[in-house]
């Protein structure tokens, strides 16, 4: 056997940090080489963080990181490690993404990446150039700060390979893994046996499975040692990186990181078998066949052995992927995030205005696992842990450690229920029992004389006019009014509670707002512009109402937080309107669409790229259990209101992405904000469809409910639907 412990890592890297991020860097090759690992690869762009976005474009972000590499270069940190350290840099001119490999206090190679992400929330064309020197090495003239330390004027930057002793190895970065072509498959063919990918790849539900397969792929069809790399944390905007630092061989998982923890480095090492690699590829005459004319990837020669000697090393075993739950990643995945923007942002806490319902409840249960995840570290002795937590608590001298979760949230996690005159003693049950099983500060209180007031300033500057609710008589101008200002009262309320809560227990520092809209709402428009939903952060911003359903009946279950389950068991509903024997106010009839149609709307509008009248060609075989008529009316119902309320996407809050549905104007969902509603091109073309169809079913003769095998309707005649 010729074995070679390897190391990968998760980094809670933060955007411009270079200070803390190189802190990172630095205690995870301390781990790595403690472990006995030869090489070690980090994170994409770790030295300033992935999320600088045009920060890239100043010069100061590239100054810095050649600054924070010659201080790492004049340590003994690459003494006997090949370290994989990934930031931006300037060649000739253009700004590429690279990684630059390291040994011995000397730069090896500068490998930039190829294939640039730049879909989603991804943007790197806007400050990168992809590499289109393919399987060329060209001189990089080192800044005068990196050739004092290294005593090297040039080194190679290009796609090449490093060839060792005993070895060889290279890199791929991020997005290069998900492309038709990805370079690992060059890189196997030629004979390259380690090959390493650092990533920025944020967490997304269900997204950990691709990933897997992905890597899975990349190592079992053609042989190899693929090593993954990821950030972990909240780095400065709306994604959640969720490492989960991965080593394959030969297709076989033999080492995973965390997905989600509040450990700032997570060093993932394995032993792994070259003759192993050998064996399996050899063992394959088509893959031979194949390797015989691949195009040859320059080597790089390094005088240095990654191989151990030591004959009682023993290699990695093999191990099944670890996947959580979509509850269990809605729990923790913003939990984390929360926890990173709470003591980034050196912020004492987080205020939540409650209402007893699904959404404002599920945010509240994502706050009490932060808790309880603090908590945990705090009394393991997680340095930075406790130091955070002593810090927001008020305690940065003292040596206080949470007993539980709990007992953290009484300290730094404030809840408010604002009733009115329409909220039910059901709803503010519900809010009492889930605060308190949770531990946060509660308060309960009316909010009925504020709006009161605005009724007598408007009566003050107009007319003894009042204006009334639907159920007494109102118009539909007045009964939006009257709801909208309950809504946006407890906003204001919010914000002020959350900057005076504090004061009042003598404690300096503010609190942090959260909002509680989900992903479904916002695509429709179903919240008051400038209410509740606008706050600081959302946790749930991008997680449909299904999914939120599963997510509080597994917290009530794994957290016993019993209270959630009847707060599942409710009917939604806004408590904006009176409450009469007649009349109660349901979310899903308010929006004449159910939250199911609602989610499924948003995946044809977003990830299948459907506009009204290509929706309507999918929904009408989908739904086959309605007319095409009907069909037809909800899909102009959606569009009518989506674009009526598309300019509330615009202010709307920070929200943690976890959907690729996400409607977020301001990164991810870039569309428009100003519609014809109308829609007059587009939906006459549906009522066309609509009537050809009705043609088609009269001509074959079926009910106008009838459907067949999979949907599809016959064509009638010689002249089918089209």
């Amino acid at each position: 056997m010729r074995l070679v412990t390897l190391a990968t890592c998760n980094l809670n890297q933060w955007a411009l940090d270079f200070e803390g991020n190189l802190e990172r860097i630095s205690e995870s090759i301390k781990q790595a080489k403690a472990k006995g690992a030869t090489y070690r690869i980090g994170p994409e762009l770790e030295v300033c963080g992935y999320s600088c976005e045009d920060h890239f474009l100043e010069q100061d972000t590239f100054l810095h990181c050649w600054e924070a590499l010659a201080q790492l270069l004049k340590t003994d940190l690459t003494d006997g490690i090949i370290c994989d350290i990934g930031l931006p840099v300037l060649h000739k001119n253009v700004r590429y993404n690279c990684r630059v490999l390291c040994l011995n206090r000397r730069i090896l190679l500068i490998r930039p990446k190829l294939f640039l992400a730049d879909d989603g929330n991804y943007r790197e064309p806007r400050w990168f150039t992809g590499w289109q020197r393919r399987y060329e090495v060209e001189d990089f003239y080192l800044p005068r700060m990196i050739a004092e330390v290294t005593g090297q004027r040039k080194v190679p930057i290009g796609e090449a390979a490093l060839s060792t002793r005993d070895t060889s190895l290279s890199v791929e970065t991020c997005e290069e893994l998900f492309t038709p072509q990805s370079p690992h498959i060059n890189l196997g063919l030629d004979g390259i046996e380690i090959i390493g990918n650092s990533s920025g790849s944020h967490h997304q539900l269900k997204k950990l499975h691709k990933r897997v397969d992905l890597m899975h792929s990349a190592s079992a069809k053609s042989g190899g040692v693929y090593l993954y790399a990821n950030q972990k944390g909240c780095d400065g905007n709306r994604l959640y990186f969720d490492g989960c630092a991965m080593i394959f061989v030969n297709g076989d998982l033999v080492a995973q990181g965390s997905q989600f923890s509040l450990k700032d480095v997570e060093v993932v090492t394995a032993t792994v078998d070259l003759e192993a690699v050998r064996s399996y590829r050899a063992a394959t005459p088509s893959r031979g066949i194949q390797a015989a004319e691949c195009k040859a990837v320059r080597r790089i020669e390094v005088d240095f052995e990654l191989t151990t000697k030591d004959v009682l090393a023993v290699p990695s075993r093999t191990i099944e992927p670890r996947y959580l739950k979509v509850e269990e990643e809605i729990g923790y995945g913003p939990a984390c995030w929360l926890w990173d923007y709470l003591r980034r942002s050196n912020q004492c806490g987080y205020f939540l205005p409650i209402s007893g319902g699904a959404d404002s409840s599920a945010t509240c249960a994502i706050v009490g696992i932060m808790c309880q995840l603090a908590a945990d570290e705090a009394q393991a002795g997680n340095p930075q842990v406790l130091k955070d937590v002593r810090r927001i608590v008020g305690r940065a001298d003292s040596d206080y450690v949470p007993e539980n979760g709990a007992d953290l949230a009484e300290k730094i996690f404030y809840t408010c229920y604002m009733g009115t005159t329409n909220s039910s003693a059901d709803t503010r049950k519900r809010a009492a029992d889930l605060t308190s099983q949770i531990g946060s500060s509660h308060l309960s209180l009316s909010i009925d004389e504020i709006i009161n007031s605005f009724f007598t300033v408007f009566q003050q500057v107009t007319t003894t006019k009042k204006p009334q609710f639907k159920v007494h008589g109102g118009t539909q101008q007045e009964n939006l009014a009257l709801q909208n200002i309950q809504a946006r009262s407890r906003m204001v309320l919010s914000y002020f509670l959350s900057q005076l809560l504090l004061w009042n227990r003598g404690k300096p520092g503010s609190l942090l707002v959260l909002g509680s809209a989900n992903v479904d709402e916002a695509i429709r428009g179903y919240f008051t512009k400038y209410d509740c939903s606008s706050a600081d952060v959302n946790p749930i911003g991008g997680v449909s109402k299904t999914d939120l359903k599963k997510f509080l009946l597994w917290a009530a279950e794994a957290k016993g937080w019993t209270a959630l389950t009847d707060v599942v068991l409710a009917p939604p509903t806004a408590e904006l309107e009176p409450i009469t024997e007649t009349y109660t106010q349901l979310d899903e009839v308010d929006m004449g669409m159910t939250y199911s149609e609602l989610e499924r709307y948003g995946h044809l509008r977003k990830i299948d790229r459907c506009g009204p009248v290509s929706m309507f060609e999918r929904l009408v075989h989908e739904w086959s259990h309605l007319t095409a008529e009907e069909v037809a009316e909800k899909v102009k119902k959606f569009f009518f209101y989506y674009s009526i309320n598309r300019h509330k996407m615009t202010t709307l809050t920070p929200a943690y992405h976890a959907e690729n549905y996400s409607p977020d104007d301001n990164r991810f969902d870039l569309r428009q904000f100003l519609y014809n509603a109308k829609w007059t091109w587009q939906f006459r073309k549906i009522d066309e469809l609509v009537q050809q169809i009705n043609a088609a079913k009269k001509g074959s003769r079926l009910p106008d409910d009838a459907s067949t095998h999979g949907g599809q309707l016959p064509s009638a005649g010689p002249d089918p639907v089209k």
